[in-house]
């Protein structure tokens, strides 16, 4: 994976194949403590007891279309690779949490990449799931959630691409104001 998005997006497509209905990604960014967490919590099916201590190695997965999963396995390797961890607290029936930490100014740290791209793909692929997407700097915060847009622009507007251009635009711009001093370059991809 080439982007920290593209390691959300993949963890938050198990979620969708564990039936999650409500599913929450957020980011956080502090300069201070030179942290970078990405947490993924969904009310899917979670993940069954058998596998729950061996998530990590790729190939340990409940698909059975192919026998290598590597959602968690790269993302944990990712933060490793940037002096963070990777921690799972799964219960069965009830969801799933995953905790991503990094060094904000690792050399190894991926860039966030496309994080407005990926936040409305998933709000525009999967209407029927609520999404809250919540992104914190030292600077400021920035909340969007699928229901509120539903509310405020109708349910059909999810499917409409000018609009879908727009909500991107919209992420992006808020992601720019609050933007952390000390933002590494590769990152700005998210602007």
């Amino acid at each position: 994976m080439k982007s920290l998005a593209l390691n959300i997006l993949d963890i938050v497509q198990n979620s969708i194949r564990a039936k999650a209905t409500a599913i929450e990604v957020a980011v956080t960014e502090n300069i201070e403590s030179d942290t970078l967490l990405i947490t993924i919590t969904d009310n899917g099916t979670g993940i069954p007891e058998h596998i729950a201590d061996k998530v990590k190695d790729p190939f340990v997965t409940t698909r059975t279309t192919r026998k290598i999963g590597l959602g968690v396995p790269l993302l944990n390797f990712h933060s490793e690779l940037a002096g963070g961890k990777t921690e799972i607290e799964s219960v069965k029936g009830k969801g799933t949490v995953i905790k991503a930490t990094f060094r904000l100014s690792h050399p190894d740290r991926q860039p966030i990449g496309d994080i407005a791209g990926v936040i409305t793909m998933l709000m525009a692929a999967n209407p029927a799931i609520g999404f809250n997407y919540h992104h914190l700097t030292t600077k400021g915060s920035f909340n969007l959630s699928s229901a509120e847009i539903k509310t405020s622009f109708g349910n059909e507007s999810l499917s409409d691409a000018g609009f879908l251009d727009d909500l991107k635009e919209y992420i992006r711009t808020n992601l720019e104001s609050i933007c952390a001093d000390g933002t590494r370059r590769e990152d700005l991809i998210y602007l």
